[in-house]
């Protein structure tokens, strides 16, 4: 089992983002953080990157949940998407929850986990 699921797309780097944006709110994300991956290591490091976004999606109802069985699995929130351009084409690709909760040993996060990791595999599929 990967610990993501990707996909590639033709469209452009600022449709991709749109798109992905939008399809997350339909499975029930909200989007907390964007960080500007690009950007920050230009401004620190002084190097170019491809243009590379890491958008931190979260469901609350799911999130509850998830805290409620395992005090401490915020520090695997939220679940990352990662939308990149190399090019030829842009990628989207979402973290695998299924993979993640697995290595936490709670039997309680399995729904959790299943639930979370359909609804970010629809959105990258639809890609």
């Amino acid at each position: 089992m990967s610990y993501c699921f990707s996909r590639k797309t033709d469209l452009s780097w600022n449709d991709a983002l749109a798109a992905v944006t939008l399809a997350l709110e339909k499975e029930g994300f909200g989007i907390l953080t964007e960080i500007n991956v690009a950007d920050t290591l230009r401004k620190k490091l002084g190097v170019e990157l491809r243009p590379y976004k890491i958008l931190g999606a979260c469901n609350p109802q799911f999130a509850h949940r998830a805290i409620e069985a395992e005090a401490n699995i915020g520090v695997m929130m939220p679940c990352n998407v990662v939308v990149q351009d190399f090019g030829d084409y842009v990628q989207v690709a979402a973290i695998n929850p299924m993979v993640a909760m697995h290595s936490v040993g709670n039997a309680d996060l399995e729904e959790f986990a299943t639930a979370i990791s359909a609804r970010l595999q629809r959105v990258v599929e639809g890609f």
